[in-house]
């Protein structure tokens, strides 16, 4: 069972996954159920008026993302956030009070305008519900946790389209009681949630939208790896409004389908975001793997591009249904595309918001989500106002599919070369992954936040990247500058900022540099890792540990932390047999290694012998 799965069962996560759970099924139930309403219901309602009251009613949600987050963001930041969603929630029911009197009244104005107020509530929402996470999980929780969320809120959108649609059909009258149940419901799991204590509980809060607009997006830029994620993030959206929006007159104009084809290709779409988070999940390993990013752009790239290539459909006078649909032998590409770009899309989000909340400032977390719903509500609004531009200059639907996953592309490479981590990151993955089977054990023992110092034994070439590939913690690895120099490797090493070091004799400076950076990283609370025998083993021995170890200590004493690598002794980057990488594959593919970590040595008094003695123990007799 995925680990994601078993948060279910703790009550820090499970009444705050099944609120946001009923909060987005009750916006989606009631915005269906107002178009539903509105496109087949409303008397007096020209079709001129409908489209007009549908794109209205679209902006008028999207609108309070722009007013609000702000104010959401401080006010998530400020408050102990259990008390702020119960609040926000009970807002939620005197909504749709009003919600449920609109549609009892037959009023399309009415329930036009309250979704604006619903947009409110959503707004209100956001900031907390994603900076919450960090907080009620422990870090190798939080990719399993976002993964959770993301498929939660793509089930609640899609069953409340498809759950609308029935009860719509009983009258206004079940639509109003539906809405008003589920927001109670909402409020009662909301009071589950624990306490949690506020970021910024100092915070004063300002009003002047316009200003804390500009505020927030600047504490964004503040990290940049943070902004662009926020960015990519926001571009996943600009692509799924794209989708989603276009999904329907697709299903209709060009494959023949009905709306229940429609509603099939959505739920594959909903359930392909589910399957590709929880994959996130498996494949990440408990870390923030952002190296699984690219692979989800490449994913909406290509399974967009061939979306269009997926023509040649019969489209006859009658719609079909979704049993006629399957039946057709070229749907079945395009199932496949759609699954697979919603795999692809959580591939590509779950890694971005699990990094937003793990790298932002815990005390600007909730305002830098709030910069993310601004600047996600701008590039919807642009997607929306961008495909009504194409579709009226006469391109097709397939065509502006394929216009986007080009787009897609440009856009990736352009965010890649901005932030070359996601590449880097990408690199090790591949390498951890294709390589080697790793048994991770002892990591708990690495502190989750605070300086902190790694010493390893030290076995191939690629130590630091499976230790990367390994440790949630981004690492600060020191290393042999001829090692830092090697092809391939020395853009993973420079991307991860690597502090390269040369020996007294070879360069004297260099070395002196190298040591002026690990305690500047130690002081600024980051992880170190050295390799204290100063060069790769030649025989799967370990060396004597040297001096340096201990000058860094005596300058910063911070905990050290002993790990081992085994099993990596005879694998093609080691120099079992004479010099390293000269022969391809010498024990097959996917070897099983081990890496341990010890419990933390005491750097007061701590020696050379006792630190080697403790990576020894944790090594054992197999190199």
């Amino acid at each position: 069972m995925p680990d994601s799965i078993k948060l279910l069962s703790t009550p820090r996560f499970r009444p705050f996954f099944i609120t946001q759970l009923l909060g987005a099924f009750n916006d989606n139930l009631y915005k269906n159920g107002l178009t539903i309403f509105i496109a087949f219901q409303a008397a007096g309602v020209s079709q001129q008026d409908s489209n007009t009251l549908v794109n209205v009613a679209a902006a008028l949600f999207i609108l309070p993302f722009f007013l609000f987050s702000p104010l959401a963001g401080q006010l998530a930041d400020k408050h102990e956030k259990s008390m702020l969603i119960r609040r926000i929630k009970l807002l939620e029911v005197v909504i749709m009070l009003l919600g449920a009197m609109a549609f009892m009244l037959h009023s399309p104005e009415l329930l036009v305008a309250i979704l604006f107020l619903m947009g409110t509530q959503s707004a209100l929402f956001g900031p907390v519900k994603y900076s919450l996470l960090p907080q009620a999980l422990q870090p190798g929780e939080l990719v399993g946790g976002n993964a959770m969320v993301e498929f939660g809120t793509f089930i609640a959108i899609l069953m409340g389209l498809i759950i609308s649609v029935y009860i719509i059909g009983f009258g206004n009258n079940a639509m109003a009681a539906a809405v008003v149940i589920t927001s109670v419901l909402g409020y009662w799991a909301s009071r589950g949630i624990p306490r949690l204590p506020a970021a910024a509980p100092e915070l004063k809060i300002s009003f002047n939208i316009a200003s804390q607009t500009v505020h927030i997006l600047r504490d964004a830029r503040a990290n940049l790896t943070v902004f662009y994620s926020v960015m990519g993030i926001s571009w996943f959206w600009f692509i799924g409004i794209t989708y989603i929006t276009q999904l329907p007159n697709f299903v209709r104009y060009e494959l023949g389908g009905n709306e229940q084809v429609y509603v099939l290709l959505l739920a594959m779409f909903s359930l392909g975001i589910g399957a590709g988070s929880f994959l996130c999940e498996k494949l990440s390993g408990r870390i923030v793997e952002i190296g699984l990013v690219p692979f989800g752009a490449l994913g909406l790239t290509l399974f967009g591009v061939d979306l269009y290539f997926s023509q040649g459909l019969s489209v006859a006078a009658e719609l079909i249904g979704p049993v006629g649909f399957i039946g057709q032998a070229t749907s079945l590409r395009v199932c496949f595309d759609i699954i697979m770009l919603g795999v692809s899309g959580g591939l590509y989000i779950v890694p971005l918001y699990a990094l937003i909340q793990q790298r932002s400032e815990p005390a600007k977390c909730s305002r830098i989500i709030a910069a993310n719903n601004i600047l996600n509500a701008l590039f919807m609004v642009v997607a929306s106002l961008y495909g009504l531009f194409a579709l009226s200059n006469g391109v097709s639907i397939p065509l502006l599919f394929l216009i986007m996953a080009l787009m897609n592309a440009a856009v990736a490479v352009f965010i890649f070369t901005l932030v070359p981590e996601f590449i880097m990151r990408l690199l090790v993955w591949l390498l951890v992954n294709t390589f080697y089977r790793v048994d991770r054990r002892g990591l708990e023992n690495i502190p989750d936040e605070g300086p902190a110092l790694l010493i390893c034994n030290h076995v191939s070439y690629v130590d630091a990247l499976v230790l990367a590939g390994c440790i949630r913690r981004p690492i600060r690895f020191v290393m042999y500058y001829r090692i830092f120099q090697m092809p391939v490797l020395s853009f993973i090493f420079k991307t991860a900022n690597a502090i390269p070091i040369a020996g007294a004799r070879e360069d004297g400076t260099l070395m002196e540099q190298a040591f002026e950076r690990v305690s500047d990283a130690l002081r600024q609370g980051e992880v170190v890792c050295i390799f204290p025998e100063g060069k790769l083993t030649e025989d799967g021995e370990m060396e004597s540990f040297k001096p340096g170890v201990l000058r860094i200590l005596q300058r910063d004493p911070v905990p050290v932390v002993p790990l081992a690598l085994r099993g990596l002794w005879g694998s093609f980057f080691s120099r079992a047999h004479g010099n390293a990488m000269s022969r391809l594959f010498p024990r097959g593919m996917l070897n099983r290694i081990e890496l341990r970590a010890g419990s933390a040595i005491d750097p007061d008094g701590a020696t050379l012998e006792q630190m080697r003695q403790s990576v020894q123990q944790l090594r054992g007799e197999r190199p």
